[in-house]
């Protein structure tokens, strides 16, 4: 079994200013990935691992964590409207082309969304490798609001009124159908999926595997503060 692991980490960041190599607990945030990216390298021999930056700031400081990369982005797959998949998909062809070979499956780890384990990776794995018609995976949690619930959205008359549920067959929390909330941390990908032209990581085959544990990604300052406390203060309720 052939994997291509890729960290995206593009230089560019408005929400948090060069969060990609931000110091969390003792050292940058790219390091977790890094280090749990080895690890599965160590148990799988078949892993190719890939950074993919537009960023000499961010190669620099990954191969000092242990990730060498002699690929460098495109300009044009840099900017903020780019979607992941293209920059995925420019990855995983120069891979296959140096080392003339064909992966199995993408595994993409998100460096924003570092609380994960090699446990969630090797679990997830199983679950896509059992359903031979599944393209993809990604991980998720449980939500804080429901759509059936306590989400809403503004109707065409202009008033507002629940996301689903319209007829408010749904009294509680309890009775409203299971949803969940992409926390971003990785996504498994058939080799398949990039043949099939698919934009988005959300298809019609698609899996999920639900994280039995804390996840969530760094969207905004806040986000980096209230993991950097959980990190210092040992209150992760898992082993990053």
């Amino acid at each position: 079994m052939k994997i291509l692991i890729t960290i995206c980490a593009r230089g560019g960041s408005k929400g948090i200013p060069g969060k990609n190599i931000k110091a969390i607990g003792n050292k940058p945030l790219i390091a977790y990935t890094i280090d749990i990216a080895n690890r599965f390298k160590k148990k799988y021999s078949q892993t190719t691992i890939a950074l993919s930056t537009d960023s000499e700031e961010i190669r620099k400081i990954s191969s000092e964590y242990g990730l060498e990369s002699e690929y460098l982005r495109p300009d044009f797959l840099a900017g903020d409207k780019v979607g992941k998949i293209d920059a995925i998909n420019d990855v995983l062809f120069f891979y296959e082309k140096k080392y003339k070979t064909k992966y199995d499956y993408i595994l993409d780890m998100d460096v924003t969304s570092p609380l994960r384990n090699l446990e969630d990776i090797e679990n997830a794995l199983a679950i896509i490798q059992d359903d031979l018609q599944a393209v993809n995976l990604f991980s998720v949690s449980d939500p804080d609001r429901n759509p059936y619930f306590n989400m809403v959205e503004k109707k065409a008359d202009g008033y507002y009124s629940l996301v689903k549920n319209v007829d408010n067959t749904v009294l509680t929390r309890q009775s409203a159908p299971e949803v969940y909330s992409l926390n971003a941390s990785f996504y498994i990908y058939r080799r398949c999926f990039f043949d099939l032209g698919y934009k988005g990581a959300i298809t019609d085959k698609s899996l999920i595997y639900k994280i039995p544990h804390i996840c969530f990604d760094l969207d905004h300052p806040i986000d980096f503060d209230f993991m950097t406390y959980l990190i210092d203060m040992g209150k992760l309720d898992f082993n990053l």
